[in-house]
């Protein structure tokens, strides 16, 4: 099955189909690194963690009042020195009980959802919804558009097998993304 590619001109494919299974490949901390460095092109993420009220959005998804605590994993991920993506990840105060590695900085081979499986939390399924949206100032300016400039954003979701959702995503994608989905027909 095809892989994640960044090619030398600076554009990206995220092939969905492969990239979680492989986010601990030769070592990788998450899909992330594993799809940037399959390219041949060095990963880097600057991350911020802590506590925060979730936005209204994400606590409606992940079946929370507004304004609940969460973690957030502010990251900023970059392919060689390009700022390519911003990534805000909102996990629920009872995973970093069961899974309190989510709270640091670095969460190791696997990244986050390799955690999350450890401590019985595996996520067996996952939605993500596309949409555009407006840059936001702080946008614009980290990714080079203008504000305003309509961004990919991927939300992604996983859950649990029995429904428990475990992770919101929200991923701003900067110029130059395709994304690949597949869809099994049988």
């Amino acid at each position: 099955m095809a892989s994640n590619t960044i090619s030398d001109n600076g554009a990206i494919l995220r092939d969905a189909r492969t990239r979680y299974a492989r986010r601990a490949q030769d070592g990788a901390h998450g899909a992330f690194e594993a799809e940037t460095k399959s390219s041949g092109k060095t990963p880097r993420a600057e991350v911020e963690v802590g506590r925060a009220a979730a936005p209204a959005d994400v606590a409606e998804i992940l079946g929370q009042e507004a304004g609940a605590e969460v973690v957030v994993r502010a990251r900023r991920m970059f392919s060689d020195s390009r700022l390519v993506q911003l990534c805000d990840t909102y996990i629920p105060t009872f995973v970093a009980e069961a899974a309190p590695s989510v709270e640091q900085l670095d969460t190791g081979e696997g990244g986050i959802i390799s955690r999350m499986a450890e401590a019985g939390l595996a996520q067996a399924d996952v939605t993500e919804d596309i949409d555009q949206r407006p840059a936001t100032a702080e946008q614009a300016e980290a990714l080079g558009v203008e504000a305003g400039a309509l961004l990919l954003t991927i939300t992604h979701v996983g859950r649990t097998s029995e429904g428990k959702v475990v992770e919101v995503s929200v991923h701003t994608l900067g110029p130059g993304w395709t994304l690949r989905y597949g869809v099994p027909l049988a």
